[in-house]
This record gives C-alpha cells, sequence and structure tokens, in this order.
C-alpha cells in the first residue's frame, strides 16, 4: 500500500508530459544540427573571406590567383591606405555616414513621436491616421510621381533628397506602437496627475522603458541609410555628393581601380580587384561592427513589438 502510494505522488508531482517536438534530441540530432549550422556559417563567412584577403592581396597574387584569392600571401595594406589618402572613396564615404547619422535621427525622432500618439487610444484622430499609414504598405503612387513630387520640391542635387522620400518606415512605427502599447498604463496616468506633459511622458518613461526596441528600429533604419543607393543614383547627378554605395558600385561595373589613388596604381603595385574588395570592406564594416552589440536586443524589440497591438 505504501509503494502504491509513493508512485502516486510521484506520478502527480511529476512533470508534465512534453509535446514531441519540445523532447530532447538524440545524439544523432544534435550531431546533425550542429552540422547544418556549421555549413550555414561557412556558406556565409567563406565569401567573406574570400573578399577581405582579396582586399589585403599584391597585385602579383592575384594575377598568380587568377582573380579572387582564397589563401593569404604576400599581406599589403596598400590598398586601404589609398582609399583612405583622399579622394573619391574617402569623400563618398563621409557622405555615407553624414547621411546615416542625420537620416538616422530624423527617422527615429518621426517615427517615435508617431508611434507614441498612435498608441494613445484617446489621442485626436488615432484610428483614422493608422488607416492611413496601413494603406502606405499596400498602395504607393508609384517612382514616376515621387520623382515628381522630389523634383518639384527643389531636392534633386541635394542631400534631402536622400533622406526624406526613406526617412519613414510604416513598419517601424507598428512595431514602437506596439511596444508602447504594452507599457503600463498607471505608469503614464501617475506621471500625468504629476503635471507631466506628453513629451516628457515620453522622454522620461517610455522611451527609458523601450531601449531594446528603440535600439533595434536604430539598427534598422541605419543599415537601411548605409546601404541604400537607389535614390542617389535617382536623384544626384554631382559625382562628388554620391555615397559609398554609389561609388562601389561603379568601381565594379567598370572592373578596373579608379583614377586618383594614388601612385600604387600607376605602378601596378595595387590591382583594381583589390581596391573593389576593399571598398566593400568598408562597405560592411559599420553593419558588421554595430551587429553584435544590438543583437541581444532583437528577440525582446521585436516580438514584443510585433504581439503586442
Amino acid at each position: 500500500m505504501t509503494a502504491v502510494m509513493e508512485k502516486s505522488v510521484r506520478q502527480r508531482w511529476a512533470a508534465p508530459p512534453r509535446p514531441v517536438w519540445e523532447e530532447k534530441p538524440a545524439p544523432a540530432g544534435l550531431a546533425g544540427k550542429g552540422l547544418v549550422l556549421a555549413l550555414a556559417c561557412l556558406a556565409i563567412l567563406f565569401p567573406l573571406w574570400i573578399v577581405i584577403v582579396t582586399s589585403l592581396s599584391s597585385r602579383k597574387t592575384i594575377d598568380q590567383a587568377g582573380g579572387l584569392v582564397m589563401v593569404p600571401k604576400d599581406i599589403t595594406f596598400v590598398a586601404y591606405q589609398e582609399l583612405l589618402s583622399g579622394g573619391q572613396v574617402t569623400r563618398a564615404a563621409l557622405v555615407s555616414v553624414g547621411i546615416t547619422l542625420v537620416g538616422t535621427l530624423f527617422s527615429m525622432s518621426v517615427s517615435v513621436l508617431c508611434a507614441y500618439g498612435l498608441s494613445r487610444s484617446g489621442s485626436f484622430g488615432h484610428r483614422w491616421l493608422l488607416m492611413l499609414l496601413l494603406a502606405t504598405m499596400f498602395f504607393s503612387a508609384g517612382l514616376i510621381p515621387t520623382y515628381l513630387l522630389v523634383q518639384s520640391l527643389g531636392l534633386t542635387d541635394t542631400y534631402l533628397a536622400l533622406i526624406l522620400p526613406s526617412a519613414v518606415s510604416v513598419f517601424n512605427i507598428l512595431v514602437l506602437r506596439g511596444f508602447f502599447m504594452g507599457i503600463s498604463q498607471e505608469l503614464t496616468d501617475s506621471a500625468r496627475i504629476d503635471g507631466a506633459g506628453d513629451l516628457r511622458i515620453l522622454w522620461q518613461i517610455v522611451m527609458p522603458l523601450s531601449r531594446a526596441v528603440l535600439a533595434v528600429i536604430t539598427l534598422f533604419y541605419a543599415v537601411g541609410y548605409w546601404s541604400a543607393w537607389f535614390n542617389a543614383s535617382l536623384y544626384l547627378n554631382d559625382q562628388d555628393m554620391m555615397p559609398l554605395q554609389n561609388v562601389m558600385i561603379q568601381l565594379v561595373q567598370k572592373q578596373e581601380a579608379p583614377v586618383g589613388l594614388g601612385q600604387a596604381i600607376k605602378t601596378g603595385e595595387l590591382s583594381g580587384l583589390a581596391v573593389q574588395m576593399a571598398v566593400m570592406v568598408m562597405a560592411l564594416l559599420p553593419v558588421a561592427v554595430l551587429s553584435p552589440f544590438v543583437q541581444r536586443h532583437f528577440k525582446k524589440g521585436m516580438l514584443t513589438g510585433a504581439v503586442k497591438g
């Protein structure tokens, strides 16, 4: 009788059975997952490795390899020294940095203010404004009307043409709105009772509690501005105003080193292919450096903002 009672107690306090997909995988399953993950990492890192090694290779090494270099040999930083010594690429990099900083700040300011207003259910016309924003996700005027609008505003051949046409993403606003709606209403109500206005509530209560989603959306905007090239090719005619991505495309299309990079190209020490790969590394480096710092916020920021509201 005692044994039966002990068995009943053990069954009562035992963990409930888990579904099949939540059970601990077998050793073969773990090995298979590890192999798939290793192959995926290899498929991502191997092309990046080739680009970096080629950018650090001399003209002789590139000629011996017949193009892209996989095994490092005779490492040299001449390509980066020439690119950063001034000229078209350096100017384009500074343009991209400026556009990214100013554009991200402007886009985040507009998106946060808009999302906060739409997250307050009692705000004036918030439902109609939300429907209007949602409509822009499915319907667009098209490329030609957009170009005519930018031209009529006098924004062609200005840096504002690289920021204003793509300054706001409705998807990012919806993610921010969903996160803001998840913040306790009692906090904002108590602050309002103490005399705080909407801007103070947003700055001192809502934004400090929303660091995760703000970091994610900031990265989205920053990567978008840094990687953008279409607006510049459409609205800019001055070659000196082109951002880094457009200069990189021009270098790849020409299949030769640009003029004015220094004496190393004229003497044959530096290959045009090494210059192209070095520009690609420069374009990828900021995103690769910033992404790990924001990675820990992605799960919390995206899932919370997308599920709520």
